[in-house]
């Protein structure tokens, strides 16, 4: 059986690899162990900014409710107790866009609650 080198290989897994580090600095974007450890950490990063992300937006939602909630007199936390005694079943996200877009019905909302 004939001997296969595998240097077309070799530099295709280099080559693949170092496109995927383009942009990154010194030897992270140049030799392929470094840029190998790279892509593993920026995957790790990648996978738990994801997470962190959905709690920013829930963070920005409660900012909007409760902003909107103190123009009415009331506090966020007593404005969701009641929701949850009065069983309206709306989410964070749902409140915020009718805060921000319509003021009207959430206002409607609020006295129904309070």
């Amino acid at each position: 059986m004939p001997r296969v080198k595998g240097g077309t290989t070799s530099l295709k897994r280099r080559k693949n690899i170092l496109k995927q580090v383009k942009g990154y600095r010194f030897g992270r974007s140049k030799k392929k162990r470094q840029a190998r450890e790279a892509i593993f950490h920026a995957g790790k990063y990648a996978f738990a900014h994801r997470r962190d992300k959905k709690n920013d937006w829930r963070r920005q939602w409660q900012v909007v409710i409760n902003a909107a909630v103190r123009s009415e007199g009331m506090s966020y936390s007593k404005f969701t107790g009641a929701l949850k005694k009065k069983n309206i079943a709306l989410d964070r996200k749902i409140l915020a866009s009718l805060a921000r877009e319509h003021p009207e019905i959430f206002k409607r909302i609020v006295e129904k609650v309070s």
